[in-house]
């Protein structure tokens, strides 16, 4: 049974979906199986392994409304071990048809349940909202990594999430936990990260990750060309880090 971990932030431009995709294909590289379901009406965390929207036949919507089973839209990529459930803009129509539906917060975590035997990990890139389909992600979760950045009104989003979090583990998934919380974008130079990132681990001790994810050219231009950042650069100092936070995380998921 594999271990389901949703990335979210509703805070936009944290790093989300450059998590959801690196640590999963970090985590791939070591040997486990992993898929990666793309939970972003975006697509971005598709594109990243190489899925555009005009190779995409069927998406995450197609799975959670019913019409096809979730192993038929899985897809492989260049990593073995690696495999991906992209999505597409037809995901902002699931999110309206749920709200109107019985069950509506389960959707994905039945869908899941269908494949979840055939892997170690499943990782959910979440829409930068709080809203249905992050509650959908939540609810299917076993974990939630938190990706931000050492900036002031991070602070207010991170305390938003973990009410969120509580709430949902309340209502619908007492097992869910807050799996980490990881620094993106980090820059050591300045006093206001050290701050911001002291501050967490004050407030949340034990859940920040040792592991800094660096601004870094490379990382940032590994999107565009369809690849994970050990794909594309494996020697550049993103690749790096996200290898240190894949070994991290497991050691985390397995104690």
């Amino acid at each position: 049974m594999a271990r389901i971990v949703a990335v979210a932030n509703q805070k936009g431009g944290v790093g989300k979906t450059t998590t959801a995709v690196n640590l999963a294909a970090s985590v791939a590289a070591s040997e486990h199986r992993v898929l990666l379901v793309d939970f972003d009406p975006q697509g971005n965390a598709s594109s990243s392994v190489g899925y555009t929207k005009d190779r995409i036949e069927l998406s995450i919507y197609d799975a959670l409304v019913g019409e096809v089973a979730m192993k038929d839209c899985i897809r492989p990529t260049e990593i073995t071990t690696l495999f991906v459930v992209p999505a597409t803009m037809d995901l902002v129509g699931a999110e309206l048809e749920l709200i109107g539906s019985d069950d509506r917060e389960s959707y994905l975590k039945n869908a899941l349940t269908t494949v979840s035997d055939e892997y170690d990990y499943i990782i959910i890139d979440c829409p930068p909202s709080l809203g249905m389909l992050t509650l959908n992600a939540l609810v299917a979760a076993d974990g939630v990594v938190v990706p931000m950045q050492a900036e002031y009104f991070a602070l207010e989003g991170l305390g938003a999430l973990v009410s969120t979090i509580e709430k949902v583990r309340d209502a619908y998934n007492p097992g869910l936990d807050l799996e980490g919380i990881l620094f993106c974008m980090y820059d050591p130079r300045t006093n206001l990260a050290g701050q911001v990132k002291g501050e967490v681990e004050s407030h949340m001790p034990n859940k920040v990750y040792d592991t800094l994810i660096p601004r870094n050219v490379r990382l940032s231009e590994s999107p565009s060309h369809g690849k994970p950042v050990l794909l594309y650069d494996f020697r550049c100092a993103g690749s790096k880090s996200y290898l240190k936070l894949a070994q991290e995380f497991v050691e985390r998921t397995a104690a």
